[in-house]
């Protein structure tokens, strides 16, 4: 009986799996500043690095970012939403090489986001 049971918690598992793969979406606008919160102290202020949270939401973001489209429509995002939260465009350059992750566009505010 357990072993009925285990392969019936299995099989729920990798519908469920199959369900979350098939339901992802691009990251909104709104999603992804949500996500970068963690950040903020370190994209404003004098904090000399990046926390882990920060950097875990800086993967998740980028992960997100899948598609050629996504992608930039989180570059315009994050173009427009940097200078009303006062980030240092210096720190937000810094900020993928310090968390170790690969964007496909450089965290700049003069890129050409197309």
């Amino acid at each position: 009986m357990e072993k009925k049971l285990n392969g019936v918690f299995w099989c729920v598992g990798v519908l469920g799996l199959v369900t979350v793969v098939l339901t992802v979406h691009a990251i909104t606008c709104e999603e992804a500043v949500q996500t970068l919160m963690p950040c903020k102290a370190y994209l404003t202020t004098p904090a000399p690095s990046p926390t882990l949270a920060c950097c875990q939401a800086v993967a998740s973001v980028n992960a997100s970012a899948s598609t050629t489209q996504s992608r930039r429509d989180l570059c315009e995002c994050l173009k427009k939403k940097a200078p009303v939260y006062g980030v240092d465009p210096q720190k937000a350059k810094q900020l993928p090489g310090l968390c170790a992750v690969q964007v496909p566009f450089p965290c700049d505010p003069s890129v050409d986001c197309q």
